[in-house]
């Protein structure tokens, strides 16, 4: 029986790069910015709807910043 690849886990790093971009300290912080990262984009795509066809949302946090870019 053949081996079965994640299409999106197998091409990372390589043809496809990484939808969030940032970096936590500990593992609280890191659950607490993951769950926001999703109430985003949860939000986008509630206040756009199904008409708007959004194929990527991409979310880069700096110390003091966040860039979100649909």
């Amino acid at each position: 029986m053949g081996q079965k690849t994640h299409p999106i886990g197998f091409r990372l790093g390589g043809v496809i790069d990484w939808q969030s971009q940032w970096y936590a300290n500990n593992g609280k912080a890191y659950a607490t910015l993951l769950n926001e990262d999703r109430e985003l984009r949860d939000l986008i795509n509630k206040e756009l709807g199904d008409n708007a066809a959004i194929s990527k949302i991409e979310i880069e946090r700096g110390s003091q910043d966040i860039s979100v870019t649909v």
